[in-house]
């Protein structure tokens, strides 16, 4: 009887490929029960990590999470079972990034199974719920994929995410496209888990105040990025989302190809992404948003050294043509007034304006932080295509 039931175990094993040593099935787990994150009522998040031999555990995030200056790391307090735990907040409703340092090792919270990806590194992800325009409410969804393509510009397999609305999957007829673009040190993943882009599209969608969209999430680092020193952040991006990156898009999804239902925006690094594409081809793009950025090297002395003047000089003669400017329906600037590239946006703007362009300019409160940028999108998105 005993060998017919280790026979049973074994074919039930070799039949779906489970690798797990079979004592594992029947050992517990060892030590404290964990929660983390844990968000209470009044969104405080608290997070835990089980390192009973650990000597010190502090709290690593990305700037994401407000009131602690990312290159500080606050200490975890540790109990005497072993769990050490951190609070933070009240936060704003929307996601967060963090990771834990265990004695110097940057460490995933091993109870948390969301993740965020950014150009070079994993996040932890928490969300914080409470405002029903970037909370997962029970309406009809959109669908959030993962494509793969061979870049021919960049000679390599690249990546990006691409969210279709409600219905799609299911219709026939065309939509408005959107080209929405990350920031410095994210990636191609960051819209759609920390930006929470796809909820944020679904509601606007369902109540009315946006028009069904496909939204087009690239990674715009062409690889290891840092600042002073990597992969450029211009040049070979622009290229290959002109001679890629759209060509991909419009033969794979059911988009129109006219400028009136072609967008592009981005936040930081994917503003000056969106300058650096959508003036050269101003002739494709009747929307242009961005958000906490502008020309880098429009200051004296600023960040980008001459890579405005080298802009401005290449395409003088499409900044100075006016029939381009007249299919161009919206051209939105948004930054706080705590963000460090305040300057450079006000400049680029009146750069801009003295070329004849009719530009929105908003300044928010905050920083250079999600909070806001989750905020331009959900402003944005029902701008267009209207």
């Amino acid at each position: 009887m005993k060998a017919r039931r280790n026979l049973a175990v074994a074919t039930l094993v070799g039949a779906f490929g489970i690798t797990l040593a079979l004592p594992a099935f029947s050992q517990p787990r060892s030590g404290p029960s964990v929660e983390s994150p844990e968000v209470n009522d009044s969104r405080k998040v608290s997070l835990r990590i089980l390192a009973p031999k650990a000597e010190s555990v502090s709290l690593i995030h990305s700037g994401d999470i407000p009131g602690i200056d990312f290159r500080r790391q606050p200490p975890l307090q540790k109990k005497d079972n072993g769990v050490w735990e951190i609070t933070v907040g009240p936060l704003k409703p929307g996601a967060y990034r963090y990771q834990f340092n265990v004695d110097g090792v940057p460490t995933l919270d091993p109870r948390n199974r969301r993740t965020s990806e950014s150009n070079s590194v994993t996040w932890s992800l928490v969300e914080v719920s409470g405002a029903d325009w970037i909370d997962t409410r029970d309406v009809p969804h959109g669908a959030v994929a993962e494509v793969k393509y061979r870049s021919a510009t960049l000679k390599q397999f690249r990546r990006l995410h691409v969210y279709t609305p409600p219905g799609y999957e299911a219709g026939t007829g065309k939509y408005p496209v959107f080209y929405l673009l990350h920031g410095a040190m994210d990636g191609d993943d960051s819209w759609s888990t920390v930006g929470r882009a796809g909820v944020i599209l679904d509601n606007l969608i369902t109540d009315g105040k946006a028009r069904p969209m496909v939204v087009v999430m690239p990674n715009g680092h062409i690889g290891p990025f840092s600042f002073g020193g990597g992969a450029p952040m211009f040049g070979d991006f622009e290229k290959e989302f002109v001679a890629d990156i759209m060509p991909l898009v419009e033969k794979r999804y059911r988009v129109h190809t006219d400028r009136a239902n072609r967008a592009i925006a981005g936040l930081s690094m994917g503003g000056a992404h969106t300058l650096h594409i959508g003036i050269p081809n101003l002739d494709k793009f009747a929307h242009l948003g961005v958000w906490s950025s502008g020309l880098f090297g429009i200051l004296p002395g600023g960040p980008g050294g001459d890579q405005a003047k080298g802009f401005l000089e290449k395409n003088e003669a499409i900044l100075d043509d006016p029939k381009l400017k007249k299919g161009l329906k919206l051209f939105l600037f948004e930054i706080g007034d705590q963000d460090f590239l305040l300057e450079t946006a006000r400049a680029t703007v009146k750069k801009l304006e003295s070329h004849g362009f009719d530009v929105t300019y908003k300044e928010t409160g905050g920083g250079h932080t999600w909070d806001n940028w989750r905020d331009y999108l959900r402003e944005f998105a029902p701008k267009l295509f209207r």
